[in-house]
């Protein structure tokens, strides 16, 4: 007979418990995503390059029209907490100190993915569909192209398009804002 095996979803709280007692640390790399504790791919030098040019591209946005959140938390749900690489913000004037965002805070968020491209597309997209964010980027540095994920359902995103190096993006909720899909790539 064989023996089964029931895996405890944890929530947000259970999630910050555990960081607050210790059991979790700043040195553990870990986010929660539909109630696992797992553990995020390390960040090699083309990843964090990348994640440097979109801030410095996204620090030219207007002051207060939104808040630029490099490898924070956005809490999805009760059993979701990821760390997207880069969120833009509905601007707020603590920018986020008394509680993490939220869906709706969120007019774009950005992944940046090499090593973890199929991980990304297959775990964390979903959620930030079921979840309702509008939009998403996800920048396959191997593939050389940026998938935009926009028009979330609970089923997934029903806008898919990769855009390619020559081409331009505008985030939906930030028309004022355009950048080259190269600029972004490197």
């Amino acid at each position: 007979m064989g023996m089964s095996v029931t895996h405890r979803r944890f929530t947000v709280d259970d999630y910050h418990r555990m960081a607050e007692t210790g059991i979790l640390t700043e040195d553990d790399r870990v986010e929660l995503l539909d109630g696992q504790v797992l553990q995020m791919s390390p960040i090699g030098p083309a990843h964090s390059g990348c994640v440097n040019r979109l801030t410095r591209l996204f620090s030219r946005l207007p002051a207060r029209s939104a808040t630029v959140s490099v490898q924070n938390p956005v809490v999805l749900s009760a059993r979701s907490e990821p760390q997207p690489d880069v969120a833009l913000l509905r601007y707020r004037e603590d920018g986020y100190a008394s509680r993490h965002a939220r869906p709706d805070d969120v007019l774009l968020l950005i992944e940046v993915a090499d090593s973890s491209t199929q991980a990304d597309r297959s775990v964390k997209v979903p959620l930030y569909a079921a979840a309702g964010i509008g939009e998403v980027w996800l920048v396959d540095l191997v593939g050389e192209h940026i998938v935009v994920y926009r028009d979330p359902a609970p089923e997934g995103f029903r806008d898919v398009l990769a855009a390619r190096p020559g081409q331009t993006i505008t985030p939906l909720r930030c028309p004022s804002f355009a950048t080259s899909v190269a600029g972004v790539i490197g």
